[in-house]
């Protein structure tokens, strides 16, 4: 009804308990009623003016996809201020035990009439966009993205928020002007349905003759980069070798002249992660590299020289992390995806910016920022960032935001607190698209790690509150179980969610299987 596609990713959460005060309602909060608009079950609607044909029957309904659509006006400082800020891991713990089972109704979990509930994307891993057809879920994916951000939900470094500040700023500035509609051509519809198909064949179409030929010829890359190790309680920094990636691993040697010889190491890198840990203006260019073991994921650090070298090592990471070669056809477009990314990192302190510009910078950063800076202080490097991005279109200005909001470090990590068997104090499990994280609360470090791909089995005592894990069908297992009472379904159901997750594909995007969803994530319980 909504417009908003792909529903397995959102579920309800239940708001986290303001400060105590008198019941009264805001009259200057307007109420919208959507109990009129008929429901739709088709996953591309039929377009018209810009928007589904159900909202465009009337005023009242149009301004209702409006509000929907278009970004919201960011609140004053004092307002941002008010709301709950996560302080500690524990706090960001406590609001995800807040989930709604969505295998019971609302009245079975006590909710009453006129009770509010968040609607949240709750799994971070978001399938076949498409701007065209997107246009609710870009920008409410967007809005939460957003509040992550101010609400210090999320970590970043004093350069990307400024960068975040500088999107905002400029989407806030388009999403005031009236914006552009988009109408919908039959005929355009059938070319971008032709190219779909055309894309889905030629990727899995089976290895032609000239695919084979490329890949016997396919590129390298050779170059000196730093490698290190982060190990505990060790000093030891970046050493530097002589690298060689070729067919989805990389190998290094202690030279250039030793590298016809066997390698020191080769490292595969099919199914690793490649994650940025990027400073341009300190001129630090490192990438994360988390590669599967069989007792969990072993983190490698490779530090670039410059930009070049590190947008080519990057794109050749992430291509073969999804078991591609650089002979792939998407690896310059992933090196010039990566080289306009920095760039937007990049300050031009010669741009001239227009003085009578108002801006209230102190509601584009979170407040940690808004009491270091001071307004004066803020504005020019808001300023300065936002010339990088300011000729981005709107829906591209949203998709910026969001690319660099998938970058950071602790993108898509939902925390629960739990206590581990053998244990007597309380931990906090990590739960990702890919793989749970057993994190230490006294030094805040990663204990160890467990890839969904590995897991074949998991099993719940909803009476006792348990999750168990057989490792390799042995005697051996993790054990864990939380002091919230509805954490083990929580836990239960993100790890279904996500299996369930890495099932879809483009070929049956237009079908969702509520039945193998509810299977994975309702358990005992599901339908």
């Amino acid at each position: 009804m909504l417009n908003i596609r792909r529903p397995e990713e959102l579920s309800l959460l239940r708001p986290v308990e303001e400060k105590k005060r008198k019941k009264v309602r805001d009259l200057s909060e307007e109420l919208y009623d959507l109990t009129e608009v008929p429901l739709t079950s088709v996953s591309r609607p039929c377009l018209y003016n810009g928007m589904p044909a159900h909202f465009a029957d009337s005023p009242k309904t149009e301004k209702v996809y409006k509000m929907l659509s278009v970004s919201q006006p960011a609140p004053a400082p004092e307002a941002i201020a008010k709301l709950y800020h996560p302080a500690s891991v524990v706090d960001k713990a406590h609001i995800h035990s807040r989930w709604l089972d969505s295998s019971r109704s609302l009245m079975e979990q006590g909710v009453q009439e006129n009770d509010r509930l968040w609607l949240r994307f709750k799994y971070y891993c978001f399938h076949d966009l498409e701007p065209k057809y997107d246009a609710v879920r870009l920008t409410q994916m967007y809005e939460q993205a957003r509040w992550a951000i101010l609400l210090e939900d999320i970590d970043c470094t004093e350069e990307e928020m400024l960068l975040f500040g500088a999107i905002q700023y400029h989407i806030n500035k388009l999403s005031l002007s009236e914006p552009q509609t988009m109408t919908s051509s039959p005929a355009m519809d059938d070319l971008d349905s032709a190219l779909q198909c055309l894309e889905v064949k030629l990727d899995g179409a089976n290895s032609s003759p000239q695919d084979m030929l490329e890949n016997l010829t396919a590129p390298e890359l050779n170059d000196y980069l730093k490698i290190f190790r982060p190990k505990r309680l060790t000093l030891k920094g970046y050493k530097q070798y002589w690298f060689k990636f070729k067919d989805a691993s990389i190998s290094y040697y202690k030279s250039k002249e030793e590298s016809l010889g066997e390698p020191i190491q080769q490292i595969n890198l099919k199914g690793c992660e490649a994650a940025p840990d990027v400073n341009v203006a300190g001129q630090k260019f490192c990438i994360k590299l988390l590669i599967p073991a069989p007792e969990g994921m072993n983190e490698v650090y490779l530090r670039c020289e410059n930009e070049e070298q590190y947008s080519s090592w990057m794109a050749a990471c992430r291509l073969a992390s999804k078991g591609k070669s650089l002979a792939d056809s998407s690896f310059q477009s992933e090196v010039q995806s990566i080289r306009s990314f920095l760039a937007m990192q990049q300050t031009n302190p010669n741009t001239h910016t227009d003085d009578s510009m108002s801006i209230n910078t102190h509601s584009l950063v979170s407040p940690r920022y808004s009491k270091k800076y001071k307004t004066k202080q803020l504005t020019p490097r808001i300023l300065e960032a936002y010339q990088n991005v300011a000729q981005l279109s709107l829906t591209d200005a949203l998709l910026r935001f969001l690319q660099i909001w998938q970058a950071l470090p602790d993108f898509g990590i939902s925390l629960v607190v739990v206590r581990f068997k053998g244990s007597r104090k309380d931990e906090v499990l990590g739960i990702t698209p890919n793989r749970l994280i057993r994190i230490d609360l006294g030094v805040g470090e990663v204990v160890k790690t467990w890839r969904y791909n590995n897991m074949r089995q998991w099993n719940v005592n909803w009476d006792i509150r348990q999750v168990t894990r057989p490792v390799n069908q042995t005697i051996k297992m993790f054990t864990f179980f939380s002091l919230l009472v509805l954490c083990v379904c929580i836990v239960h159901e993100f790890i279904g969610g996500y299996i369930f997750m890495s099932t879809r594909s483009r070929e049956q995007s237009d079908t969702l299987n509520e039945e193998l969803f509810h299977k994975l994530t309702g358990g005992h319980e599901a339908l």
